[in-house]
């Protein structure tokens, strides 16, 4: 279980680490991606306007009311065909998932619910932190940092909560195990999440937070663990979250005692803000 050491860069590693950053950054600057965030507006009960959007917005403990007339272009994304908002319309997006979808002619309005509070995020595709990307600064392709780890599952998964920048924010995870690995001869552990499409999720953070990375950690996925718990951890693909792109978006804070004391000078590093001086 411990890290290759340091040397020459194996081609296919840092070829295939080529594809993967740049399929990242496409995805990053999709025209409603991360970056296109421009604003986050959390619901009360009172219906409330807000420049540059149309038809109110509010919220109740069952989901977000929005109304507005047919005139005003609102148009909610469903499964079987897009919904013209005409009167009043009550959407129900769940806690810590990706939110409901309303469009407002370029705009994207993702609809939220995030523990018991319920707030809207703008998307625009003119935003700056979009329109100025210039690509993720990442640390150099190193194969030390291809780490041997083994996955040791809980019997049952465990429901965890976990805090966030936004004050009084907390997300609801569930955590499936602990992995374990060594690097430089130093043993360490991290509490591991379900991969959204498989695999496991490592959210952390290092030496590097607040330094030269994102203070609130970064995150790297892995294939499924082998029948006898190996697995490898590639964290030269180490990401940030999106809130170290934007102001607006709501992450969670690693799992507790999800903290290395090794400086891991892998993956990506604190992003450009072109939003900020």
């Amino acid at each position: 279980m411990t890290s290759t050491l340091s040397g020459p860069v194996v081609p296919d590693l840092q070829e295939s680490w080529n594809v993967w950053h740049a399929e990242r950054e496409a995805e990053l600057s999709t025209p409603h991606g991360w970056l296109s965030l421009t604003a986050l507006h959390w619901l009360d009960t009172e219906p409330t306007s807000f420049d540059g959007l149309p038809g109110t917005w509010s919220a109740t403990p069952d989901g977000v009311v929005i109304t507005a007339t047919a005139a005003d272009g609102l148009v909610v994304r469903t499964v079987t065909e897009p919904r013209l908002v005409d009167g009043t319309v009550t959407l129900h997006p769940v806690d810590g998932l990706p939110g409901s979808l309303v469009e407002a002619g370029d705009l994207l309005i993702e609809v939220v619910r995030r523990t018991d509070s319920h707030a809207i995020r703008v998307r625009d595709p003119h935003a700056i932190t979009r329109t100025a990307f210039t690509g993720v600064p990442a640390f150099p392709v190193e194969e030390r940092w291809v780490v041997d780890a083994t996955f040791e599952p809980y019997a049952e998964p465990r429901p965890i909560t976990v805090g966030a920048l936004v004050e009084g924010l907390n997300h609801h995870l569930t955590a499936v195990g602990v992995v374990r690995f060594t690097i430089d001869g130093e043993q360490h552990q991290l509490v591991a999440l379900p991969g959204k499409d498989g695999g496991l999720s490592l959210h952390f953070r290092d030496a590097t937070a607040g330094v030269s990375t994102y203070p609130g950690g970064r995150s790297v996925r892995t294939a499924d663990p082998a029948a006898d718990g190996s697995v490898k951890i590639d964290l030269n693909r180490l990401t940030n979250l999106p809130c170290a792109f934007t102001d607006y978006a709501t992450c969670p804070l690693p799992p507790e005692g999800n903290v290395l004391s090794v400086a891991v000078e892998a993956g990506e590093r604190s992003p450009l803000r072109p939003d900020r001086s």
